[in-house]
């Protein structure tokens, strides 16, 4: 067990509930390799390089596109140098109005102390009618 693995995972979930990006970052390795799901709607950057292509790629959009996107983690799962949590995400896509509650499950890589890898699979034909697809 990595407890310690877990904690990174856990300060990650914590930066981004809090809206801190910066902090977000400084946990993300500097050649972190971030994937989202297939047919997710940020999927279009996939493999994202850098905590920076992450940052305007993924975030940026979710915030500016989104009214009260929340990432609500339900549990996470310990496998050495990988962690697996599952959760929900919410939120409402602003130009359509409709909104999502959508489960999630998220893939980390540690090393280092630092998240290497990312891969989301997610309920993607949620979002697709949120965003009126």
């Amino acid at each position: 067990m990595s407890s310690a693995n877990v904690a990174v995972i856990e300060s990650l979930y914590a930066a981004f509930a809090r809206g801190d990006g910066a902090a977000a970052m400084g946990i993300m390795s500097p050649d972190i390799v971030w994937n989202e799901a297939e047919n997710f709607p940020y999927d279009d950057g996939n493999p994202y390089r850098g905590p920076e292509a992450v940052a305007g790629g993924v975030f940026a959009r979710l915030a500016t596109e989104w009214d009260g996107f929340a990432v609500k983690r339900e549990a996470i799962h310990d496998a050495g140098d990988t962690i697996i949590s599952t959760g929900r995400y919410t939120g409402t896509y602003k130009a359509t109005g409709k909104s999502v509650n959508a489960q999630f499950v998220h893939v980390f890589t540690v090393a280092g102390g630092k998240v290497k890898t990312f891969q989301q699979y997610a309920d993607t034909a949620q979002f697709a009618r949120a965003l009126g697809r």
